[in-house]
């Protein structure tokens, strides 16, 4: 199945990113650190998030293929929580941060926005995002509405941004595995509850 990206705006809606086809890389292996000092480079040069995004893409893309170690490089998911996260890079006063989740089956996030920019490549297992918006409720301005959902698999590539409101759930019967990049935090990150039509800090 050929791999496909997707953008996830501030209103939730899930939208096809074009693909620059087959993209020849240079042969010289591309490292963790200087596919974060092109990120940093490309932060300081845009502002637009969506902007941003559409040159980050394909970067998580050249990190991946040619860093083979970060395909396999995970903790396993905690018998506690189903869950683990290995953090690769961050630093303080500097907003970037590079992970690596794992996730068990059956595991299931809050619904919630990131606050950021984000780009999550899944490497291994298959998992389904939920997509909300706020239809803009006076009384109630948490209030959010389902849009759409997308079933993932490995290969696939989904980015947000900062107000993009979500869910990730893992499926199939094996353990999720996603190669995740956030930027600088804009706005709080919340955790919303479609019920009470509220939303706390997370």
């Amino acid at each position: 199945m050929e791999s496909r990206d997707w953008l996830v705006s501030d209103n939730g809606e899930c939208q096809a990113c074009i693909l620059s086809g087959d993209v020849q890389w240079p042969s010289n292996p591309y490292r963790l650190y200087r596919f974060l000092t092109e990120i940093e480079d490309i932060i300081l040069t845009f502002k637009e998030n969506r902007r941003r995004l559409q040159m980050i893409r394909p970067l998580v893309r050249r990190l991946l293929t040619s860093s083979y170690w970060l395909q396999t490089e995970f903790l396993e998911p905690s018998s506690a929580t189903g869950f683990s996260i290995l953090k690769l890079y961050e630093e303080p006063y500097f907003g970037l941060s590079a992970e690596i989740v794992a996730a068990r089956p059956g595991i299931v996030s809050p619904i919630h926005n990131h606050g950021t920019w984000a780009v999550v490549l899944l490497l291994q297992g298959s998992c389904k995002y939920k997509f909300w918006e706020r239809p803009g409720d006076k009384d109630f301005p948490h209030k959010i509405k389902p849009l759409s959902q997308k079933v993932l698999v490995a290969g696939d590539l989904i980015s947000f941004m900062p107000n993009a409101i979500h869910r990730v759930e893992s499926i199939g019967d094996e353990v999720t595995v996603s190669f995740c990049v956030y930027g600088s935090q804009e706005n709080q990150r919340l955790a919303f509850d479609p019920i009470l039509h509220t939303a706390e800090p997370f």
